[in-house]
């Protein structure tokens, strides 16, 4: 049922799973509708973001990216310029703690609101205090963009990492218990979401190249899982077509 105002929406991975990917794909999307995007990323650079973006709207190799853009491709260059257009704005200003982030916030959104904001990733916000320990920061951070969600009263969607408890366990399905730093993160999120890719852990899986959205817990809504197709070339999280259900919790 998508992501609805005032909600903090947690999306969760271990690292290389397709975090970043498949949320510059929903901003991508979301900022095509025409709807205004603020992107907070605190882990990659602003290029990199856009150089995946480039991507994404090319249907392009995302290693190809930076040779073609050296080589003033015409197709990037028109991209560039569509991409321009589109009402994203990203701040790549690294340690920033949660008062920081909700400050910035509120300046952009001060001309023209935004629609949605999305924070990669939760981890790597900074502390408020220095004698704060590792589970009251998390904590704090999570309570912070709860607040953000309900005070703009647009989605908050928050990328977090996962333990690494996934890797020992059989089959390597996440959960709630897997979520990195906090017990907070599950309490203030409204929806958590975890992606789950079997061809990492099986290399001769029949789920090649597919992604699995593991809707782990829907304070309004139900619980599933949604499975789309993940283009390693492009990083880019697609449709299959055709739909393929939600289990109910």
């Amino acid at each position: 049922q998508g992501m609805k105002q005032g909600e903090l929406v947690v999306l969760a991975a271990r690292p290389g799973v397709g975090k970043t990917a498949f949320s510059l794909s929903i901003a991508y999307h979301v900022a095509r509708r025409g709807r205004r995007v603020g992107i907070f990323s605190l882990e990659m650079d602003r290029e990199l973001l856009l150089q995946r973006l480039l991507a994404l709207h090319l249907g392009e190799e995302t290693p190809r990216i930076p040779r073609l853009v050296r080589r003033g491709d015409p197709r990037v260059i028109a991209a560039l310029a569509e991409l321009s257009e589109l009402p994203i704005h990203i701040d790549h200003t690294p340690s920033l703690n949660v008062l920081a982030i909700r400050d910035r916030a509120r300046r952009l959104a001060a001309d023209v609101p935004v629609d949605l904001w999305v924070v990669d990733y939760l981890q790597l916000a900074q502390s408020m205090s220095p004698k704060d320990d590792e589970v009251r920061r998390i904590t704090a951070i999570s309570q912070g963009l709860m607040s953000m969600a309900r005070e703009f009263r647009v989605p908050v969607l928050a990328l977090s990492q996962l333990s690494r408890a996934v890797e020992g366990r059989a089959g390597h399905l996440p959960q709630l218990s897997d979520l990195r730093g906090s017990g907070s993160i599950e309490q203030d999120a409204s929806q958590v979401w975890f992606i789950f890719r079997e061809e990492l852990y099986d290399v001769e899986t029949e789920k090649q190249g597919l992604a699995e959205i593991h809707v782990a817990k829907h304070r309004n809504g139900e619980t599933g899982v949604a499975t789309l197709r993940f283009d390693r070339r492009t990083t880019a999280f697609r449709s299959l077509g055709r739909y393929h259900g939600i289990v109910g919790s």
